[in-house]
């Protein structure tokens, strides 16, 4: 990496790769312990950007080889497989909205009655080929980022997964399972105006959070707190705090990235930030967002270098990515 201006990325310690499958499928064996029973009838939706690309670069480095195994419906056919699901299957790759929008493609499902549970999969590694193309666009961080501070650089990646099993009302309660949260409202919206960079005013971001809000019936001054994107950029964040500043005016709702800790998980960000959510639901605490000491004018006010214990009864998790891509979502207490 010593061919890069940047030298940070947040890697998950001890993967290794079994033979010659990606390490993808030992990503997903870490969060899928823990997912408890999935009704067979599942449907299963993944998120990633890039799917298995690891072994892809391998194979581009040591030809000929066999790598059909990192193709999205390869990691679908092994999730179903692990928990012996008949249902069907649907593999979203929106950039860094990716499983944002995949949330809300499974609640749209269970609420339209279609399935009556719906298993998110969604996850996204560090690869020198990723890492190379965010340095070649100049939107990465020399040191880890820092999001919505004055003097942010850029982005950090990162790598991570995370499930979250969907389900209605009557299915959970004959599972017996815990309700975390309901997801009340979601949109999916686009800027149309760039191949990467956001649009500056946030009017894309802002519908999608409108849209959000009238879907789960609530005013946005319901709203708790917001877990933004926040990657570090210039771009992102100045692009954030103005759909934020349109939607909740002079509001100081509470704003929080996690990917100063973690980095951008670029297809998993979604998901990993909506289990990060649903645990401030459950705890009412909002995170520090890492990296945060010197803010932006226009985050002053609004996010904390420290944890804010607080009542949070609904809160907006919000996601964008290249081409103008924005999806938000809204949690409440189950």
């Amino acid at each position: 990496m010593d061919r890069y201006y940047a030298g940070v990325a947040s890697c998950i310690e001890g993967l290794e790769q079994g033979g010659n499958r990606s390490l993808v499928y030992e990503l997903i064996d870490r969060v899928l312990e823990n997912t408890g029973i999935v009704p067979s009838d599942t449907f299963l939706i993944t998120a990633s950007t890039k799917a298995g690309i690891d072994r892809i670069v391998d194979s581009v480095k040591k030809p000929p080889s066999d790598y059909s195994d990192s193709f999205p419906q390869h990691i679908a056919d092994y999730i179903c497989d692990r928990f012996s699901l008949s249902g069907e299957t649907l593999h979203i790759s929106a950039a860094c909205a990716s499983s944002t929008v995949a949330i809300a493609r499974g609640a749209a499902l269970i609420k339209s009655g279609r399935y009556d549970s719906v298993l998110i999969c969604c996850y996204d590694l560090v690869t020198e080929f990723v890492f190379s193309g965010f340095c070649s666009l100049q939107a990465m961080s020399p040191a880890a980022c820092k999001p919505f501070d004055k003097n942010r650089k850029g982005m950090s990646i990162g790598e991570g997964a995370a499930t979250l099993l969907l389900m209605n009302e009557k299915k959970a309660r004959e599972l017996g399972k815990k309700t975390m949260g309901i997801i009340s409202g979601w949109a999916v919206t686009n800027d149309a105006t760039h191949i990467t960079r956001p649009d500056k005013d946030g009017c894309g971001l802002a519908l999608a959070i409108e849209k959000s809000a009238l879907m789960a019936g609530i005013n946005t001054d319901s709203i708790s707190a917001i877990c933004a994107h926040g990657t570090g950029t210039l771009y992102n964040d100045s692009m954030e705090l103005a759909a934020y500043k349109n939607v909740f005016g002079s509001r100081n709702i509470p704003v929080f990235s996690v990917k100063g800790a973690i980095g951008h998980t670029l297809g998993a960000a979604g998901g990993i930030e909506a289990a990060v959510s649903l645990k401030c639901l459950m705890h009412g605490v909002i995170p520090p967002t890492t990296g945060f000491t010197d803010p932006d004018p226009d985050a002053a006010g609004l996010v904390s270098s420290g944890p804010v214990k607080t009542d949070i009864r609904c809160i907006l998790s919000t996601n964008s990515g290249f081409a103008g891509v924005n999806a938000s979502v809204i949690m409440e207490r189950g």
